[in-house]
């Protein structure tokens, strides 16, 4: 009978915010997959579990090592799946080896915690009803303006991550593309210089012109909602908004948008092409 895997988060700073579970977790089972076995082992030695067997699951690597992972799962042994902080498959490695250990037959559990994402959101004072998580920004040419053209143009909280030295620019880009919206800037959460700033981001972009160190949340204001009469609009074009700035290929979303809401392939797959070039055509109901 195939094993379980649990999918652990892990503190993103404070070692204090580890759950009780996620500690009796990691003492209980037969290995720890890690992201970076170093990182995980320092987190089994402050747990008194410096001992614990591990195995290496590399974001660079993740797919060529799953073979060992999903074996041990079928074999019937219990694993818990890390990340170097916060919660795997978020921006993190992880995902595929979920679905790896789902297609295996073997039980995955999820063992909440600590997420970068939910901790800046939560202090952020902006919207939470809806938001969308984008995790990093493309780094440069047409994949980063299609991605910042398609944010300006969401009716909801985006949260994205970004590298210290890489803030600046993406600030100075978000100003461009959306205008001076409120947004925080949460930096080193949960740790001995956690900073949390907000404000219009055109005042964020001149506080942190040159950069900032160590690991970045930005949460940023989205666009006027929609009204009443639109709202059937909106939905769609936030999903279709949703999918490409996640870097689905448009005809996959066509395909499956059309197939879940009854239209017709071509009209969304014309509704994708809007959306990439920055019309502001409407979308089909």
């Amino acid at each position: 009978m195939p094993g379980t895997l649990y999918i652990v988060a892990t503190p993103i700073g404070n070692l204090s915010d580890l759950s009780l579970r996620a500690g009796e977790v990691l003492a209980e089972v037969d290995a720890v997959v890690a992201e970076d076995t170093r990182r995980t082992q320092k987190l089994l030695a402050h747990l008194g579990l410096a001992r614990r067997p591990l195995l290496s699951l590399p974001a660079f690597d993740e797919r060529g090592r799953l073979g060992e992972v999903v074996s041990r799962l079928a074999s019937g042994e219990e694993l818990a799946l890390c990340t170097d902080a916060g919660t795997p498959a978020i921006s993190d490695p992880g995902q595929k080896l979920v679905a790896a250990a789902w297609e295996a037959g073997a039980r995955v559990v999820p063992v909440p915690g600590p997420c970068a994402a939910l901790t800046a959101l939560m202090a952020s004072g902006l919207s939470c009803d809806r938001f969308l998580f984008l995790g990093f920004l493309p780094r440069q040419g047409t994949k980063r303006r299609e991605s910042l053209a398609l944010l300006a143009r969401l009716g909801t909280t985006a949260v994205l991550y970004e590298a210290g030295n890489r803030l600046a620019s993406t600030l100075r880009d978000l100003v461009i593309a959306l205008g001076d919206r409120q947004a925080v800037v949460a930096r080193e959460l949960t740790k001995l210089h956690e900073e949390i700033v907000r404000g219009p981001l055109g005042a964020l972009a001149t506080r942190f012109s040159e950069g900032a160190r160590g690991e970045v949340t930005l949460v940023v204001e989205g666009g006027p909602r929609a009204t009443d009469d639109e709202e059937d609009e909106e939905s769609l074009e936030e999903e279709l908004l949703r999918r490409l700035t996640g870097g689905e290929r448009p005809s996959d979303i066509a395909r499956e948008v059309a197939r879940h809401r009854g239209l017709k392939r071509s009209d969304v797959y014309l509704a994708l092409e809007r959306l990439r070039k920055g019309g502001a055509g409407g979308l089909p109901r």
